[in-house]
């Protein structure tokens, strides 16, 4: 049985189960541009336009795996590199959810 919408933006508690995969399981005729190296920080789908929604706390939290980085370098980076980049109509959707 297929996942439902909502199945979309949980994640299993192992990770084993990417919601990227579980995306394109479901929409196998679609494209969707994704940021290489942060699948894990994708949490949903815009339905209307089939773009990505990635978390910008998990994206920070990626990025921060790198020592030399601090959370201000972090966030400059992801701002200048990552968001800041428009790859065209598929350019992935950033949540700001760090409220």
């Amino acid at each position: 049985m297929k996942d439902t919408e909502e199945d979309l933006i949980k994640e299993d508690s192992n990770n084993e189960d990417l919601i990227i995969d579980r995306i394109i399981d479901m929409y196998p005729d679609e494209y969707f541009l994704s940021a290489d190296g942060f699948h894990d920080a994708i949490i949903g789908l815009d339905l209307q336009s089939m773009r990505l929604i990635y978390s910008v706390t998990k994206v920070i939290e990626i990025i921060m795996q790198d020592p030399d980085l601090s959370e201000g370098d972090a966030y400059e980076h992801f701002e200048f590199n990552i968001a800041g980049s428009y790859m065209g109509e598929k350019t992935p959707i950033w949540c700001y959810d760090n409220f």
